[in-house]
């Protein structure tokens, strides 16, 4: 974790501040395109691994939707940058609004013990979400990362802990560490990178989940997070967002480096996240998956091992 100054937060491996005003407007000009990034799956595809069968409630998870998971073993239950609103946007912005619902209602949900945020851009840190939820259960944990716990305090929801990468929480029943990603902050263009951004490695009993965030790929994170623990019993990895590579790539991962962090970090069992729910870039919500069959066929990886699930599928961990 490093910072350019006392108030902004950078990217260790990544040279510069992105992206940037100009970064944004070159993409939206059409300067960031290949004819490469045209590419659609075949109409026929599908993914060549089955969604797994639902045995029993000892550790399972569902996906919500983009990077909301519930995530539940030994009668714990977690969720992950949770967003039940209908637009990931300050205000109803048609072009932010949601593609897919969520398949439950909040008030349908477990008994939530702790909450994982990532970082604060509005498609993860959702405000309406997260009153509703503290107004459910005030005994919620929230944990954030490095100086976000004044967002909630602004809320009056005190029972927050921030961690900064490699530190750890330790409640009576789990173990959550935030690692590194590679990301950025702000949810105005006056707030650029002043609350830091995480991933989360979570222990519950002998099991252990890697909630990835938002990240871009580099040679030396995840190789160190699959050195920390000798496996990942499940591991929640970006898949979608990618498109065009040129403005996308440095903060956001394509499936293939998604593959790579699935590898880096010895994860049994990888179910891609922020897809198929809001339209926030220029790759069809149909490509993921299919970028995600190419990079496993070509690492020759089971294909069952990393699966692009339905929203509101429920598997087993």
């Amino acid at each position: 974790m490093q910072k350019i100054n006392m108030s902004k937060f950078i990217n260790p491996h990544f040279s510069r501040v992105y992206p940037t005003v100009l970064d944004f407007l070159r993409w939206k000009l059409g300067f960031c395109k290949s004819s490469k990034e045209e590419l659609h799956p075949p109409s026929h595809f599908s993914y060549p691994a089955e969604a797994p069968h639902f045995i029993d409630h000892s550790s399972y998870g569902v996906w919500i939707g983009h990077s909301s998971f519930l995530i539940a073993s030994q009668n714990i239950h977690f969720l992950t940058d949770p967003v039940w609103s209908s637009h990931c946007s300050p205000i109803p912005i048609p072009v932010f609004k949601r593609k897919r619902e969520p398949p439950t209602p909040l008030t349908n949900l477990p008994r939530i013990d702790a909450v994982f945020i990532s970082h604060n851009h509005y498609d993860h840190l959702d405000a309406k979400t997260i009153l509703k939820l503290h107004e459910l259960d005030p005994d919620i944990q929230w944990i954030v990362p490095k100086q976000l716990s004044s967002w909630f305090y602004k809320r009056k929801i005190y029972n927050v802990i921030e961690l900064g990468w490699w530190e750890s929480f330790n409640d009576l029943r789990f173990r959550v560490t935030a690692v590194p990603a590679q990301h950025f902050s702000g949810r105005t263009l006056w707030d650029k990178n002043k609350t830091h951004w995480n991933g989360y490695v979570v222990e519950v009993g002998h099991k252990k989940f890697y909630f990835v965030g938002d990240t871009g790929y580099n040679t030396h994170d995840f190789k160190e997070i699959g050195n920390r623990w000798e496996a990942m019993d499940l591991s929640l990895i970006p898949i979608g967002v990618y498109v065009p590579k040129t403005f996308m790539a440095p903060v956001h991962i394509s499936p293939y480096e998604a593959v790579q962090i699935h590898e880096d970090v010895h994860s049994r069992l990888s179910i891609g996240m922020h897809w198929k729910t809001f339209y926030l870039s220029e790759e069809s919500f149909e490509r993921p998956p299919y970028d995600l069959y190419l990079a496993m066929k070509e690492k020759k990886l089971p294909f069952n091992s990393f699966l692009p699930l339905d929203i509101g599928c429920y598997f087993n961990w």
